[in-house]
């Protein structure tokens, strides 16, 4: 793994409070970078934090280098380099019915004990992205002849508790928004439910639920609104213990309406949906009974199904900035304890750098410390690695997702492979941006109060330093060129 030599170390002092020295061919970009930083301040005044470098790592300018800054969303380009090198890029997460006990053939009674076991997979009923779904887990259990299950529902998973909290490190503040879900191995849609109503068939006649998502949470919604004549709508949804509960008029000739709510009780969506999926594929489920008595304490795997590999994961992950998503890898490569501090130390191996502060693995913490520099040298550092392969390809593209805003101003889409983050006091901008002579690694971090001009100056650097921008090479050429093939971490 490349080092920063003692010279560079030398001057990591300089490096927080002057701009760095640039060779004579960069003195066009050098002045690129002062007119815009002298912009910057001028729209944004607060702390701005800012490194260019070239595709090794060295800095070519910057300002407070070294100086650690709340680095938001851009932690979760961390966490995916961390879990990548754990897991590897094909690991898959897999949610699986275990039973200990036997078939009965002429019944199709399960006589013994089941469990479902959930593993965090955040695709997991998700139809956006053609997760799998509890509905092929039941489908399967049919195919093998259960016609009958008994007993209730009994959660387990491989590592950890069976259950779903908000972490501790996320700000009581966030709780309940549809961007912070409670996380854990319990993970259904990411733990965010939504449905639609719409009026009955005539004046009087209830209000109709006709969407779920994920699907199955109709069990969990009460249909209290009735039907009116007309068109005006007056409905509302809210929280109704481990539900929700719609109440007012909607007009006979009205629109639909819909809502999204965050599932504080998760369990109580997955029972809920584990019936629908039962009933789904004939199987009747008698949860109020006790579980079939057998002699067997062998347990077997009835069912199975499995998330995608995680680089697909990963990507979407980082395209949406979805936090559950990043929580959730972090636990899977770091386990139930420990897990932001054994992200730490891989973040000190890879780059060689102290000033790294992390307690979660999505950056939502307003704890969370990260200097720009320590940024760029990952950004250089770990695709030698053989976790690293490809790694700029698991980040948004230019004109996608978080990066949406990328969309013009730049050559075309991929010249940019690039996270966002943005929290109450800060807006981040890390990643690498293509140019003929080799790509540019870029940290811009902001901490203060004029987000929204700190944003838009973020954006404007990146394409002043893209106006003539390539494409970062596909999967298949990106390792050649970043010199995956050196020695492993």
């Amino acid at each position: 793994m490349r080092r920063f030599s003692s010279v560079l170390a030398a001057v990591l002092g300089l490096l927080a409070l002057h701009p760095a020295p640039v060779r004579a061919q960069d003195a066009e970009l050098r002045d690129q970078l002062e007119s815009w930083y002298a912009g910057a301040r001028r729209t944004s005044p607060g702390d701005w934090g800012v490194v260019v470098a070239n595709q090794q790592g060295d800095v070519i300018w910057s300002v407070n280098a070294t100086t650690p800054m709340v680095p938001a969303s851009t932690v979760k380009l961390l966490t995916t380099g961390f879990a990548r090198t754990r897991l590897g890029a094909d690991a898959r997460r897999s949610t699986r019915i275990l039973g200990t006990g036997s078939l009965d053939p002429e019944t199709g009674t399960w006589r013994g004990t089941w469990s479902l076991e959930l593993n965090g997979d955040p695709t997991l009923e998700r139809p956006s992205v053609a997760g799998p779904t509890l509905a092929s887990l039941a489908a399967q259990l049919r195919t093998i002849g259960v016609r009958h299950l008994s007993g209730p529902l009994h959660l387990t998973t491989l590592v950890g508790e069976p259950t779903a909290r908000y972490p501790a490190a996320w700000s009581p503040r966030h709780r309940g928004r549809y961007f912070a879900p409670p996380v854990g191995m319990v993970t259904l849609n990411e733990n965010v439910v939504g449905f639609a109503v719409a009026p009955g068939s005539s004046a009087g006649t209830p209000a109709v639920l006709i969407t779920d998502v994920p699907s199955g949470i109709a069990g969990l919604v009460s249909i209290e609104a009735k039907t009116v004549n007309g068109s005006r709508t007056r409905l509302s949804a809210r929280p109704d213990g481990p539900g929700w509960v719609v109440t007012g008029t909607i007009g006979v000739s009205g629109p639909s309406k819909g809502w999204t709510f965050v599932a504080h009780d998760p369990t109580a969506v997955v029972r809920s949906v584990w019936s629908r999926a039962l009933w789904q594929a004939g199987i009747d489920w008698d949860a109020e009974a006790p579980s079939v008595a057998d002699t067997s304490h062998t347990v077997r795997v009835l069912a199975e199904i499995a998330s995608p590999p995680f680089d697909s994961i990963a990507h979407e992950i980082n395209t949406r900035s979805v936090n559950i998503g990043a929580e959730l890898m972090l636990a899977w490569a770091g386990g139930p304890r420990n897990a932001p501090q054994q992200l730490e130390r891989h973040v000190r191996e890879i780059t060689g750098m102290d000033g790294i502060h992390l307690v979660d693995g999505s950056g939502l913490s307003d704890n969370d410390r990260v200097p720009p520099l320590v940024f760029t040298t990952y950004l250089a550092n770990f695709p030698t690695t053989t976790a690293g392969r490809d790694f700029p390809l698991l980040l948004p593209a230019n004109g996608s997702g978080t990066l949406k805003s990328l969309a013009s101003g730049l050559p075309e889409a991929g010249v940019v492979r690039a996270k966002t983050g943005t929290l109450g006091n800060a807006v981040t901008l890390v990643g690498y941006l293509g140019r003929p002579g080799g790509m540019l690694l870029v940290a811009a971090m902001y901490s203060g109060t004029r987000l929204a001009p700190a944003r838009q100056k973020q954006w404007e650097l990146f394409r002043t330093l893209g106006a003539e921008g390539v494409v970062i090479p596909p999967a298949d050429q990106i390792g050649t060129a970043l010199g995956s093939e050196s020695t492993p971490d």
